[in-house]
């Protein structure tokens, strides 16, 4: 079997966990016997293209004189959106909400025959110009390809796999990684949402990282259960390193976020429950590990309750630094306010390091060695993280329990369960 995947991004050069998933599923499929050709807007060098046939979406010429591409060229429209705007995290506020009307009256067909797009694999202001033109790429892509089915991950590529089923007639499954009322709350924004149904009802299968999420797949996008199939994600083994010692400075040990600084995280409620935790003890020190909108209110509170001095900011981290980080940590916390999987717990469990998370998301579902609260209950998330810093019998059992944990959700069986979602679309298309 093979696959025509889309995505966003791949490693190394990633902002999260989305395309940390897209490789290990990669690495999975090809020990299932599945072969993946994978379209990314732009390779930055350094992927690893042993589990994947890569296909860098700004190497693609597309000739626009050819009817179908006309069609779609004239009939685009461009929204100018906010460059914190992510598939998974946080929606700033738009830029510019009104539509950007672009004059085409005349079509030059000798500038268009054979053009190239490219792309900047980011999150920009043009974010949805390049949606649209990947999607016109992705056609090209499809018609040059041999494949059985087609895998769209996230919103970003929804367009880009509705447009290469038309041109094929393949079958198509969508990956719900997350969702705008993952990223936004209530505040939804209409066109993002519409782009996610749009995809959700054009696909023959739909595969979900959680229960969690399967439901609000169901009940907020109006998708048949029999069509949703989840799916949970998994971790990558990693050889087996001396563990650092727990301490920044003074003997100091050291409770982690790690993860986008934004609404869908919970940042805040990390910030609360370790000022409780700091009034208690002394010779303790928070980090917060990431980036992101709402950073520049998280470090103005921080200052303003005075804890400058043992709450520390790193801003992004990747690769051997995330490795390291959680080396240092004594006790990991995922406060996310609405988090339809959670990969960063797994990575710290896998570190032997106890973690925390909230009961809003989806890793909740399968970890049986995580202490969980609710996201709002700052009280009860700083009697976990002091209960894990003072009781050195529950905090062994729990690293020691939760690497087990860990270990046993393997990408290999995530990828069986998933080409089993290709053979029911391959079924019925």
């Amino acid at each position: 079997m093979k696959v025509l995947m889309f995505g966003w991004e791949f490693p190394p050069h990633i902002t999260g966990g989305l395309g940390t998933a897209c490789y290990g599923m990669c690495k999975g499929l090809l020990a299932q016997g599945v072969e993946v050709v994978f379209v990314v807007p732009r390779l930055h060098g350094g992927e690893d293209a042993s589990v994947a046939e890569m296909v860098n979406a700004s190497d693609v010429a597309v000739d626009l004189t050819q009817p179908m591409y006309r069609e779609y060229f004239q009939h685009l429209t461009y929204i100018e959106i906010g460059a914190n705007l992510v598939p998974y995290a946080g929606l700033n506020q738009y830029l510019d909400l009104e539509k950007i009307k672009k004059d085409r009256s005349v079509f030059d067909a000798a500038a268009y025959t054979h053009q190239k797009f490219e792309f900047s694999g980011a999150y920009r202001a043009n974010l949805m110009e390049e949606v649209d033109r990947y999607a016109m790429v992705a056609v090209e892509v499809a018609l040059h390809h041999d494949f059985d089915v087609i895998h769209a991950h996230d919103w970003l590529t929804y367009r880009a796999g509705i447009a290469a089923k038309k041109a094929t007639g393949k079958p198509l499954v969508v990956h719900v990684h997350a969702t705008e009322f993952d990223r936004t709350g209530q505040n939804v924004n209409t066109v993002v949402y519409g782009i996610e149904r749009e995809g959700m009802l054009a696909a023959d299968r739909i595969i979900t990282v959680s229960n969690y999420t399967r439901d609000i797949v169901i009940d907020r996008y109006g998708i048949a259960p029999d069509k949703v199939t989840t799916v949970y994600n998994a971790v990558e083994p990693k050889e087996e390193k001396v563990k650092m010692a727990h301490n920044l400075r003074n003997g100091r040990r050291i409770v982690t976020f790690l993860g986008r600084v934004t609404y869908q995280k919970g940042p805040e409620y990390f910030v609360e429950a370790a000022r409780l935790v700091m009034e208690k003890d002394k010779n303790v020190e928070f980090v917060m590990a990431g980036s992101g909108d709402m950073l520049h209110s998280i470090v103005r509170r921080v200052a303003a309750l005075g804890m400058g001095n043992r709450f520390h900011f790193t801003g992004f981290l990747r690769g051997e630094d995330v490795d390291r980080m959680y080396g240092m940590s004594s006790v990991y916390v995922m406060p996310s306010v609405s988090e339809p999987f959670g990969i960063s717990p797994l990575e710290a469990m896998r570190s032997n390091v106890p973690v925390v998370i909230s009961k809003q998301s989806g890793v909740a579902e399968i970890l049986n060695h995580a202490l969980k609260v609710d996201f709002w209950d700052v009280d009860a998330m700083a009697d976990a993280i002091y209960a894990l810093l003072h009781y050195p019998v529950l905090a062994t059992m729990f690293a020691g329990m939760g690497a087990s944990d860990a270990k046993a959700l393997k990408w290999s069986s995530a990828a069986e369960k998933i080409k089993g979602v290709y053979r029911a679309a391959c079924s019925i298309a």
